[in-house]
């Protein structure tokens, strides 16, 4: 086989070329409920109002100087003497006298270089075929002398920064990546005070996923601006690494510049120089998209390709046992992939293979100078082989015609079958070794345990340790054979994807780490039944094919010296010490990261991390897709308390959990999640006591007295955290089977904010009351919305999640970024049933099993409304939902509905208390 990591050709773009970037999207929001005016927060849920965002580079006070900046440049740094700030640096410092921003030179950038560059280049890495240069450089060596960081810097501590402001045009967009924190404390102990982890959510690939949404999805068009450096190769720093960005400083009147990340002085190619201006910058500054843009994609030289592009590969492998035809997903997955072959990415390049198996392996000739396609069984698991190695995987452009026969006829194919065994690994083996010369994406379907054949599992469910502090163990795989391929699958670019469909247990925990060490999807529905999960499945299914997808990736994340990634989290494998392998990436991976202080003190006023994806596209270009953040460094503990993004602490509070989860259990988990709300909020107030804390009204609060006052980006931190606690990953109970519970953690892990934020708090709505207002269309620049650009609509007003909010005369619906809810009360008006299902009483509807939303067709302006709003909240998250409609009184529907009203008690160990008792608990705590 090739070697993996290969690079594609170098594109044709001319030298200095680039692709304008789009329009920006709004505002990342903050969460949708914040405290009312006045300072004070209230125990229920807040008002529904979104507060403006809280950009990273927000100023806080601005704190009083040290001293009068240095007159000059450090020695051997070059340029004028007495000039103001770092020549060509896009941070701005301050004067506290005056509101008026004047040039300073400020504190000196960070000595040394990035701890986690200090590995060597890829091709020293325990990596094959990964090319030269994108490794990080060495870092033992002091700074050379002439760089500016032989010098001591400020002291960091609280008071002692010059105030800094940072372009924010220049940083990446927030969709992109975003730090749990707008400003980083100073000091190492200044963080271990606080408490609050320093944490990084990165989605490389998200605005391509609005492309996909508008039929663009075999577009190589990119949504941030394209850099082809040609002859005068990529603009790199020598020792780290770095990817040069707006946040250099161009010294020695534009002949060198120092890297942000580092400190080291890199001298500028001979045709990559500019003159600077008066005030230090280029002159060419606009004209360069990676200087004046966070986030920018460079195509990649010919000296990164060691192999010829890859080609899109897909290799499907189908359940076709008497379980997978009776539910109706071996139908239902044939015709999804039909209709979308026309449209997969990457043609004429594209090629496809199928296998089936049952207790026996099927391989499917599909040579395109066949008049069908040919099936060959091999029923001896014990010696399998490839009975037609060169015509199993073929060119779709050249056999379409004989695919879509077999899609067509595959179904009927085994309508008869009446075997129940299914050699999942054998399958699997198979199919690696039709796509290994390539690497590339297998699709696996399957709907019962995995029962003959090597890696067959064994039934492990045990209802006696549902609750249980040993419950953990079965949320750990069983067997390492699954987890062993899954690494030999990323070393030869091979990523899986999983698709679930049993009524009965299926060991979710052990087959989820397939797609977990190669960078697939887990996507399960629990006995699969097509009226109910057709249309989702359908969805899902497609847009894992159509999505705009990276192959044959790498990614390294980069930061500032003085600061350390200890943990990463998401769907990958680890090559070297901080290389995330990814055969395949795309819009919906997300990826999580933890930062702590590797030096006592930054002496720097300002700190940057740097995300770089090396992925082939579709079409086999090669490119490096490039973000950059700058945050500003703080000793005031105010200012970092209140730079604190809420969406992004929780989603890193949630990964840490789920850590937890797995290795100790869910009630040592749930400790963590609590012991680290009181730490956070105990090490962020200011004063000991003073505000208040106001109870709910009806509810059972305590009457009002003092208590620690939280700084405003963290009054909302109690309410997530219980909402965590109770949740369907975290929560007790022996409600939630082990594969149901193991999909949602799978899920949650590879969460970005924009579904994590309803996944720990979900939204409520009133649709027998819906306003005239609501669900309507509505402009871009809409705050109280939802819904991609150009496709938003108003929200209605939000309930809390209270099972006191609920009416019997009332219907309500409850999204949580998976599924959606619909309760139905057993006194609804009939006039609304008739709208919303086209039912005249409750009774009509019986259990409400088969009651589902009336076709926007019919024409009820209600249901209209409610279509309207799921597309929008489908398409913004380009994710599809189930609607499972709940009648008030039924049990078992019931029961799932209550899990998600978190603001109620549950009858579980840590989760028996209301949102005010939680209060009144943590107020005591953090005392």
């Amino acid at each position: 086989p090739q070697p993996p990591g290969s690079m594609g050709p170098v594109g044709a773009a001319p030298p200095g070329s680039f692709v304008p970037r789009g329009p920006a999207p709004p505002p990342m929001g903050a969460p949708p409920m914040t405290a009312p005016p006045g300072g004070a927060p209230r125990m229920g849920a807040p008002p529904m109002g979104m507060p403006p965002p809280q950009p990273p580079g927000s100023m806080g006070g601005v704190p009083p100087p040290r001293g009068p900046p240095p007159g000059g440049p450090p020695p051997g740094a070059g340029g004028p003497p007495g000039a103001g700030a770092p020549p060509g640096s896009n941070v701005m410092f301050f004067s506290t006298a005056g509101g008026t921003p004047t040039p300073g030179r400020g504190p000196p950038a960070p000595p040394g270089s990035s701890v986690e560059g200090a590995t060597a280049g890829m091709a020293n890495m325990s990596m094959a075929g990964v090319p030269p240069g994108m490794g990080g450089g060495s870092m033992g060596a002091p700074p050379p002398p002439g760089t500016g960081y032989d010098q001591a810097g400020p002291a960091g501590g609280p008071g002692r920064q010059a105030a800094v402001a940072i372009n924010d045009e220049w940083n990446c967009d927030p969709a992109f990546m975003k730090l749990t924190v707008g400003k980083i404390p100073s000091t190492e102990q200044m963080a271990n005070n606080m408490k609050c982890p320093l944490g990084v959510v990165l989605t490389p690939m998200a605005k391509d996923k609005h492309a996909a949404l508008e039929g663009q999805e075999d577009s190589e068009e990119s949504p941030v601006a394209v850099v082809n450096f040609g002859k005068t190769g990529i603009v790199r720093c020598k020792r780290c690494r770095t990817y040069v960005n707006p946040f250099v400083a161009w010294v020695n009147n534009g002949r060198q510049w120092r890297c942000n990340i580092c400190g080291y002085v890199n001298e500028v190619p001979h045709d990559y120089f500019s003159h600077l201006d008066e005030e230090g910058n280029r002159r060419d500054l606009k004209q360069r998209p990676e200087l004046c843009n966070g986030s920018v994609e460079l195509v990649a030289p010919s000296e990164y390709m060691l192999r010829p592009p890859q080609a899109p590969v897909y290799v499907f492998v189908m359940d076709t046992s008497a379980a997978s035809v009776a539910n109706g997903s071996l139908a239902q997955a044939c015709a999804t992939i039909k209709q979308s072959l026309d449209v997969l990415p990457g043609q004429p390049r594209t090629q496809v293979g199928f296998i089936g198996f049952d207790s026996a392996v099927h391989f499917f000739n599909l040579k395109a100078t066949l008049s069908q396609p040919q099936m060959l069984t091999v029923p001896d698991l014990a010696e399998l082989f490839l009975p037609l190695p060169d015509d199993l995987l073929v060119n779709l452009a050249d056999s379409k015609e004989l695919v879509k026969q077999l899609l067509e006829s595959m179904p009927t194919m085994f309508a008869t079958t009446r075997k129940t065994d299914v050699c999942l690994g054998p399958a699997l083996t198979s199919a690696y070794r039709v796509m290994s010369h390539i690497g590339g994406k297998m699709v696996v379907f399957l709907s019962s345990l995995p029962s003959c054949g090597e890696a067959a599992l064994k039934h492990r469910e045990d209802p006696r340790k549902l609750g249980a502090n040993d419950e953990h163990h079965q949320l750990n795989p069983a067997d390492e054979w699954y987890k062993t391929k899954a690494v030999e699958f990323h070393r030869l670019q091979i990523c899986v994807d999983l698709f679930l469909f049993s009524a009965q247990y299926t060991d979710v925990a052990t087959l989820k780490e397939l797609p977990k060490f190669t960078a697939g999807s887990l996507h399960y529905y629990p006995a699969f039944y097509p009226p109910r999960d057709g249309a989702k499945f359908h969805q899902q299914l497609e847009r894992l094919l159509l999505r705009p997808t990276g192959w044959e990736a790498v990614m390294r994340v980069r930061a500032s010296r003085g600061l350390r990634i200890t943990t990463f989290h998401g769907n990958f494998s680890i090559r070297g010490t901080d290389l995330l392998a990814l055969p395949t990436c795309n819009p919906d991976a997300s990826f999580a990261l933890e930062l702590c202080h590797d030096d006592a003190v930054l002496n720097a006023a300002v700190v940057s991390v740097q995300a770089a994806l090396l992925y082939t596209t579709s079409g086999g270009e090669r490119r490096i897709r490039v973000h950059t953040l700058a945050v500003p460094v703080s000793g005031i503990v105010e200012e970092v308390a209140k730079s604190v993004d809420m969406d992004v602490l929780c989603n890193i509070l949630a990964r840490q959990a789920l850590d937890t989860a797995l290795k100790a259990g869910l009630e040592p988990a749930r400790l963590r999640l609590q012991t680290a709300c009181v730490d956070i909020l105990r090490g962020s107030k200011p004063n000991a006591m003073a505000g208040r804390v106001v109870g709910p009204p009806g509810m059972h609060a305590q009457p009002q007295s003092e208590a620690p006052a939280y700084p405003e980006s963290l009054q909302l931190l109690p309410l997530y955290t219980m909402a965590l606690q109770k949740s369907v990953v975290f929560r007790g109970g022996t409600d939630l089977r082990p594969d149901e519970r193991s999909d949602l953690m799978m899920q949650l892990n590879v969460m970005g904010t924009d579904n994590s934020r309803y996944f720990v708090y979900p939204r409520m709505f009133a649709l027998h009351t819906l306003p005239k207002e609501a669900c309507e269309a509505t402009g871009d620049e809409e705050e109280n919305a939802v819904g991609p650009k150009g496709g938003r609509v108003t929200l209605p007003p939000m309930q809390n999640l209270s099972a006191e909010r609920l009416s019997s005369d009332g219907v309500f619906m409850l999204e949580n970024s998976i599924d959606a809810f619909v309760w139905v009360g057993s006194a609804a008006s009939p006039q609304v049933l008739g709208d919303l299902f086209g039912l005249n009483s409750v009774d009509q509807g019986g259990d409400f099993t088969g009651v589902s939303l009336r076709q926007e067709k019919d024409g009820s302006e209600l249901a209209l409304k409610v279509h309207r709003l799921l597309r929008a909240m489908s398409s913004e998250r380009c994710s599809a939902m189930r609607v499972l409609v709940v009648r008030e009184g039924d049990p078992a529907s019931e029961a799932r509905f209550f899990r998600y009203l978190v603001e109620d008690r549950a009858s579980f160990q840590g989760g028996s208390y209301s949102y005010g008792e939680y209060m009144a608990l943590i107020g005591r705590q953090t005392r």
